[in-house]
């Protein structure tokens, strides 16, 4: 947190790459969040042109991983290349001074074991050198997701831990939106992530445009969803975690000064 903020946590976007610090300018953003390439293609990481300036510069900077990204399937042809496009996103994200990688905790088959999907998340942080921390986040949806509800998530976070040999180098993204089309109540969600995790690394602050517990995942910006807007709150406030919203972007500089203004 910057000593200008006081208590407040640090709050950003997710913003396009092509230049991550003229739209957090625009923004007035903290934090800045972007792919490396084709959020849905299996094609390596781009660094960006602004990379010197991004290292340099003192927005916090954060990378997801490609949606395809899928370590915890049985499916070979989907788990290997999975776990070459994680290192390689790792490697890339680390190399323009980012804080973390954001990755989806996937999800098996229908007729498959969790157990199995738990194990191969294991073996990533077994055989997978990290110089940033893996940000797991919560998905909305998926019968077989390994991270939509808290008890899927309670067996990850078992395996995770004992494979990874640094415990710091595993940590926990909380999506607001995922969270509600998943089925979690809002409140009181911190408390219980906490329980499993220890830890809360980044808040990805998102309102729903579905229902509670439709395994829908559409974004809405703050205060034009299904979700009450103090639940929302609570929940940043809570955390004690940077915050970026993946809000449609005409409306995310309003959804910053509304964070900026209630918390």
């Amino acid at each position: 947190m910057d000593s200008h903020s006081g208590s407040r946590p640090r709050i950003g976007a997710h913003v396009d790459q092509d230049d991550p610090l003229a739209h957090a300018a625009a923004r007035d953003a903290e934090v800045v969040q972007f792919f490396l390439g084709d959020p849905q293609g299996w094609k390596g990481p781009v660094i960006p042109a602004t990379a010197d300036a991004l290292r340099a510069s003192d927005v916090d900077v954060y990378v997801h991983a490609p949606y395809v990204v899928n370590v915890a399937t049985a499916n070979n042809r989907i788990r290997i290349p999975s776990r070459k496009l994680l290192d390689a996103h790792l490697k890339a994200a680390a190399s323009i001074g980012a804080k973390g990688l954001i990755v989806h905790g996937g999800h098996v088959n229908a007729g498959d074991d969790p157990q199995t999907g738990f194990d191969n998340w294991r073996k990533v942080f077994e055989r997978t050198e990290c110089p940033i921390p893996v940000l797991i986040e919560n998905t909305a949806g998926g019968g077989n997701a390994m991270a939509r509800k808290l008890e899927r998530i309670a067996r990850l976070w078992d395996a995770v831990t004992a494979g990874a040999p640094d415990p710091s180098v595993v940590g926990f993204c909380l999506d607001t939106c995922h969270f509600h089309a998943g089925g979690e109540e809002l409140a009181g969600l911190v408390e219980r992530v906490k329980a499993i995790t220890g830890r809360i690394d980044l808040v990805h602050c998102n309102d729903s445009r579905d229902a509670f517990d439709s395994g829908a995942d559409r974004h809405a910006n703050l205060g034009s969803g299904q979700i009450d807007p103090e639940s929302i709150l609570e929940v940043c406030r809570a955390a004690g975690a940077p915050i970026v919203v993946e809000t449609p972007f005409e409306g995310q500089a309003d959804d910053i000064a509304f964070l900026r203004k209630h918390l």
